[in-house]
């Protein structure tokens, strides 16, 4: 897992395929909120009736941090999977 104290506030969270995940509101614990707005819900996969609030990408998702740029292990349709609610159930 990568360091995610180098993840700043309004990163670009992309898979390992470069397709655009989220963006991060901020990292809590070990998890990083994605915001409200672009939480991945328009990534393919994703189930639009989760769009209008926070998402979780789990910080072992994490490949690696450059800048502004958190790129994931998973390809994205892959990684929107696995994002939870805020109390960590399954989307």
């Amino acid at each position: 897992m990568a360091d995610l104290s180098n993840i700043k506030e309004h990163a670009e969270v992309i898979g390992a395929d470069g397709v655009h995940v989220g963006t991060v509101d901020r990292v809590e614990g070990d998890r990083i909120k994605l915001t409200k707005k672009d939480s991945g819900a328009e990534v393919e996969g994703a189930e639009p009736s989760h769009a209008g609030h926070h998402h979780y990408i789990d910080g072992g998702l994490v490949a690696e941090v450059e800048g502004d740029t958190v790129r994931l292990s998973a390809n994205a349709d892959v990684a929107v999977t696995f994002e939870t609610e805020e109390d960590g159930s399954a989307i």
